[in-house]
Order: C-alpha cells, then structure tokens, then sequence
C-alpha cells in the first residue's frame, strides 16, 4: 500500500504552497520552451524530495519561505538533471512518460535542462543564505562528478562495489542529503542538527538507489524500462558486482564485460540477468538497502516523538518498500 498521503499529512498545507512555487517557476514567454515546460508539468511526480525537505525543516522549527524556495531550487536542479540524463543516456522514457529529448530533441532538451539550472540558481538565491545557496551548488557538482564518473567506470575489466557506491553517494545519495540539509538549513537549525540532517538524507538515498537498481531485474511497466535496461546502457550494479566477484564465473565475466561495451545482445543481458537472480544478487543487495534504510531509523530513535517523526519513519519505510 502507498502512504504517502500519510507522510504527507503533517506538511499538506506547506506543500500545496510548495507545488504553487513549483509550477510558477516553469513558465516563459519563449513559447519552443514553454511546451517543454508545459510537458514537465503534466508529470506526476511524488514529489519525494521536496517531501523530504519539508518534514526536516519541520522537524526542527517551522517552514518559512526560505524552506520552499530551497525545495523548489532542489527540484528544478533535480528535474534539470533528468533531463540531461535522459540525452546522455540517449533514453526515449522517464517513468512510463515520454522523455523531452524524445519529444523534442536532444538540442531542445539540453537548452531546456540549462534553463532550469539557471532558474534553480534564482531560486536558491531567494533564501538569501549563503549556506543553502553551497548546499545547492555542491549538489550540482556532485550530480555531475557521479555522472562523469559512472561514464568513466563503464568500460573498465573490474567490478567494484567501492566504485558503484561511490556513484550513488554522488548522484541519489547527495540529492537526498542536499534536501534533508537544506531543509534544516531552512530553519536556522544547529550545526550538529544540520549534520544529522545531511547524514539522514544520504542513509536514505543510498537505500533508494540500491530499490532502483533492484527494480531493474523485474518486468514492471510502471517504472518506465524494461527488465535489464541498465545493462542494455552498459551499467552494471549492485545484484550484478556482487555476484561477479563471489563467484567469479568465466563466462559471467565475458557477458559483463560485453555489456560495458556495449557488445552484449539482448539475449546475453536477459540471461545474465537470470545469472544474477539465481545466485543471491537480489538478496544480498535488497539486504545491503535494509542496512542503510536501518542506519536511517536508528538516527530517528533519538528523536522525540511527533508526528513529523512518524511521516519521517513511514518516508524511511516507503522508500524500500516501494513498488515503482
């Protein structure tokens, strides 16, 4: 069952605020990239990461402006670098929904995603905090640094879960973390809460990526990409590393190094997908998740109970639990 609406509940007024912002900031009078923006509205997202970043400024004061510019500039930088993901990875779906490179095209998408960013900058810039407007640049970096590194780690002959975590402390990881920090940030919270803020936001990320990742093992047509699609982009994660250094097939290791090539046909990546299921893949990275999302509910233990504690509890939950 999906409880976001009860995750929500505690911040619902906020968050309708927060979606008005939103959806005001993606407006132009340019009418090529206002139909790319019109397209972004029509998304339904969940809105996980704003989410986020309400119930921690919550947590520790009460949500101000600052607190919902600050969401805003994290979800345009957010949006902004899904759509330069999708050109990289040369993908036509985002979720079951048309990718705007696949609307449009590549050049369209990519001045679209700047577009964003910038809009993003004047976003964070309405906090008028110094300290936000770094979390929210460091962030850019980083989404940037993971994604060059994950390029540069597809056509290697070694499997390393060093280098995958790496990739998602850059990527998912640092988002969340830049939301929960930005969120306590928001609310002048103390510099031992602001630390804990980032460290809850980074558990959590981790923890959703490795979901993703596992995700990619299973038909599901709601998520938006066939069974294998990481493969099939020459990515090879968690399931998959750990299966190859275990057991340390010959054959395994052909196809995986055919698959960061780009050499693998789809019949090879359908049956190494079997390979890694059938060997403990999924097991043993579904519980590696189950350790990060533990990390993540062992910092809320020191809370006092609220019901922002409890919407932060369910969120931790929803992130493993989820179905897409």
């Amino acid at each position: 069952m999906d409880h976001l609406l009860d995750i929500k509940s505690p911040i619902a007024s906020e968050l309708e605020l927060f979606k008005r912002l939103f959806i005001s900031s993606l407006s132009s009078s340019n009418v090529l990239l206002n139909e790319v923006l019109d397209h972004l509205k029509q998304r339904e997202g969940k809105m996980m990461r704003p989410v986020l970043a309400l119930l921690t400024a919550a947590l520790f004061g009460k949500i101000t402006e600052r607190t919902l510019h600050a969401a805003v500039a994290l979800e345009l930088l957010h949006t902004a670098s899904l759509i330069h993901d999708d050109v990289v990875d040369e993908s036509e779906e985002r979720r079951g929904q048309l990718s705007v490179n696949a609307i449009f095209n590549n050049k369209v998408a990519v001045l679209g995603g700047d577009y964003l960013l910038a809009t993003c900058l004047v976003e964070a810039g309405r906090t008028e905090s110094g300290l936000i407007i770094n979390t929210i640049s460091g962030l850019g970096q980083d989404l940037s640094d993971g994604e060059l590194l994950q390029l540069s780690n597809i056509k290697t002959d070694y499997f390393s879960e060093d280098v995958y975590f790496n990739v998602i402390r850059k990527k998912t990881a640092a988002l969340f973390s830049a939301c929960t920090k930005a969120g306590a940030l928001s609310v002048e919270a103390t510099t031992e809460q602001v630390e804990w803020a980032r460290l809850f936001g980074e558990y959590l990320g981790v923890a959703f990526q490795i979901r993703d990742d596992i995700f990619d093992y299973y038909d599901n047509k709601s998520i938006g990409k066939p069974t294998g699609n990481d493969m099939i982009e020459g990515k090879l994660t968690l399931p998959a590393i750990y299966v190859l250094n275990a057991l340390n097939d010959k054959w395994a290791r052909g196809v995986a190094l055919k698959v960061r090539y780009g050499e693998a046909s789809l019949k090879e990546i359908k049956k190494l997908v079997e390979y890694v299921k059938e060997n403990g893949g999924i097991d043993y990275a579904t519980n590696v998740m189950y350790e990060y999302q533990s990390k993540a509910l062992q910092l809320l233990d020191g809370m006092p109970d609220s019901d922002i504690k409890s919407s932060l509890i369910a969120f931790s939950k929803h992130v493993v639990d989820r179905k897409k």
